[in-house]
């Protein structure tokens, strides 16, 4: 639906403030736009039409329009303030930009820390990786054909699904030399009590599940819904990649973390409802957020630029979102707990030649 003559004088008088027009005579830093584009009304229009159309958006009204329109200005602003402050990473307009923060919190996430009865069964002696010494300086996982293509969860909470089957697909690579997309699907279905679909679970509820039930289904053989099925016995006739358990990292210990990131990708949680992270675009990410994890993802690196030290974390937000599904952590903090608390509560899958 195109703005007409009519409604974009109405938004000229709806959503321009004396404040904003003050604004527009500065220099804007929004990453990918020039300065002109962001000058008149009708640029901005313009600019959101064309958001609208590179991220197949679309709404029912005029009125829903306004409100989404409302939005897109208010963090296109959030967005240009930040620029001009934070050196090291930067945000855009990406997929969430017509969000408000809030209702970005409650469609995307999906780790539910308190809402399980979640226990860490694996204990800092059984870490199997705590000897590795002399950690190269980086290690990239993608480059070394042990990630596949970034996945988009949709407004299913199932981030912990996605990490868990990111960390099987990793081992998997490296233990037989196959890279196969495995279903998360499966997991949002069958993998019950402890975990709950679509309503949030945990990756180390997942590894136990994978490993006692047999392995899991091809991503093609189980495709993936965006929203909670019924589960779906195939065993006998299609073939599943197996584990034999996991491992938790020791926790708040960033060396250990590395040490597992250096032998195979990891599963690890963070706090992703900043509204930083909700924007990022690119660059290390250096932003305030807390430690109360919401979010599951996977690690799958670590690596250094410009002096900042950082791990690479692949997310579930789709290839848009972010450097192209990924984003850069800073590691290093001097917080035991890492950013976002990212060293808090790491797991990785085992799996035996």
């Amino acid at each position: 639906m195109a703005f007409s003559t009519f409604s974009k004088l109405s938004l000229l008088s709806l959503t321009l403030s004396l404040l904003f027009c003050s604004s527009l005579a500065r220099e804007f830093s929004i990453v990918g736009y020039s300065p002109n584009d962001l000058t008149s009304i009708d640029k901005l229009i313009d600019l959101f039409e064309s958001w609208m159309s590179r991220h197949g958006r679309s709404y029912e009204s005029i009125e829903e329009k306004l409100h989404r329109f409302e939005l897109f200005k208010d963090n296109l602003h959030h967005i240009d303030e930040t620029n001009k402050k934070v050196t090291s990473y930067w945000l855009g307009l990406n997929e969430f930009a017509d969000l408000s923060h809030d209702e970005f919190k409650e469609k995307y996430f999906g780790l539910k820390v308190d809402a399980l009865p979640m226990h860490r069964e694996k204990t800092s002696n059984e870490f199997s990786h705590r000897d590795v010494v002399d950690l190269p300086k980086t290690v990239d996982w993608r480059k070394k054909g042990a990630v596949t293509n970034v996945k988009n969860q949709g407004q299913c909470g199932s981030c912990w699904a996605f990490s868990t089957v990111a960390s099987v697909e990793g081992i998997n690579q490296i233990v037989t030399g196959n890279l196969t997309s495995l279903s998360e699907q499966e997991l949002i279905d069958c993998d019950r009590p402890f975990n709950n679909g679509c309503n949030g679970g945990l990756m180390d509820y997942a590894f136990s599940f994978i490993a006692s039930n047999g392995g899991l289904h091809m991503e093609d053989d189980y495709p993936y819904l965006m929203e909670e099925g019924t589960c779906e016995e195939k065993r006998e006739e299609l073939g599943v990649v197996t584990i034999n358990g996991y491992e938790d990292v020791p926790e708040n210990d960033e060396e250990s973390l590395l040490k597992a990131l250096s032998k195979q990708p990891v599963s690890v949680a963070i706090e992703a409802s900043s509204r930083n992270f909700q924007l990022y675009s690119g660059g290390v990410f250096d932003g305030h957020c807390g430690t109360d994890l919401d979010h599951g993802v996977a690690a799958v690196g670590y690596g250094s630029s410009k002096g900042l030290d950082y791990i690479i974390v692949r997310n579930s937000w789709g290839a848009k979102w972010g450097e192209k599904g990924y984003i850069r952590m800073k590691r290093n903090t001097g917080n035991p707990e890492g950013l976002c608390g990212i060293n808090k509560m790491a797991s990785y899958p085992t799996k035996k030649n």
